[in-house]
């Protein structure tokens, strides 16, 4: 079994949780996940299952969309209703003022990483500190928002909005910073990963279906290509010796293709890895079979 598996994970569970579930349910250790959800997040969560599981660092995309429901007026510990509150006031925020504020969030910021975060300080995530009641300095970290809009007024001092932003980007902390510039504390209600990288809601399937389809033995079906990583990348298909070359780790001088990176085929379509063309020459980068 090799593949990506795009869960629709559950509110209550941890990504952790998870993996956790279907290592039994599919009966393999070697899974992977790209990027982590908050237990209250839903959404897309990639799991790389198998020989995929070699890809989650190989991924270029790691860019991130989700929908956040944001209420005006609170702030909490945790930057979540799942919080303590913190500070209350009474303020009033209507979706023009929130409008007006969202363009000067976008582009390239600094964020710092909130308390309630699996970041690590000397090797222990910053939540368990946190949960001690402890408080320490965090490093700001350069993210960058693409797009930032309200979709929906849910209620007095309630919005929902999407936003589309680069890996490391903390939802709550960036609501949590729009209430600062609205002057009036904030704490998110609710979230949803509608994007991961290349992989999207409408490829996901929730964790109930895939435990039912496991216990069939039919899990296997769900599964995306592999190839769906690297489909950004050109595509090289080889011939045999040249094949043969690859999967003996041996470069192919004098090929004829520009300088880069592709994701290479066989001749039947079956996708080897990646490679890279520098110079005129062919090098294997990463396969994803086994070598001669």
């Amino acid at each position: 079994m090799r593949g990506i598996l795009v869960v629709d994970k559950p509110s209550g569970w941890t990504s952790f949780d998870v993996i956790a579930k279907l290592r039994g349910a599919l009966g393999t250790r070697k899974l992977g996940h790209s990027g982590t959800l908050d237990p209250m997040a839903t959404g897309v969560l990639p799991v790389f299952v198998g020989a995929a599981s070699k890809a989650v660092d190989l991924q270029e995309n790691h860019d991130k969309t989700y929908r956040a429901a944001v209420r005006f007026g609170l702030a909490t510990d945790t930057g979540d209703i799942t919080g303590n509150p913190v500070r209350r006031k009474e303020c009033t925020v209507t979706r023009q003022e929130l409008e007006a504020v969202l363009p000067s969030f976008l582009g390239e910021q600094s964020q710092v990483p909130p308390m309630y975060s699996a970041v690590k300080v000397g090797g222990v995530p910053l939540y368990k500190l946190a949960r001690q009641g402890k408080e320490i300095e965090r490093k700001a970290r350069t993210i960058k928002v693409y797009s930032l809009t309200c979709l929906e007024e849910l209620g007095p001092n309630e919005f929902l909005l999407e936003a589309a932003c680069s890996k490391g980007t903390y939802i709550r902390t960036l609501l949590e910073d729009i209430g600062a510039a609205l002057d009036c504390p904030a704490t998110m209600t609710a979230l949803r990963r509608t994007a991961a990288g290349v992989y999207t809601q409408d490829q996901a399937h929730p964790l109930e279906e895939i435990l039912a389809l496991a216990g069939q033995g039919r899990a296997e079906e769900l599964l995306l290509d592999l190839e769906t990583v690297f489909a950004h990348l050109p595509l090289l298909k080889v011939n045999p010796g040249v094949e043969a070359h690859l999967r003996n780790g041996c470069p192919t001088s004098h090929y004829k293709a520009q300088d880069g990176r592709y994701r290479v085929q066989d001749q039947e379509g079956n996708f080897l890895g990646t490679a890279r063309v520098t110079g005129g020459v062919l090098n294997v980068e990463k396969l994803f079979v086994e070598r001669a």
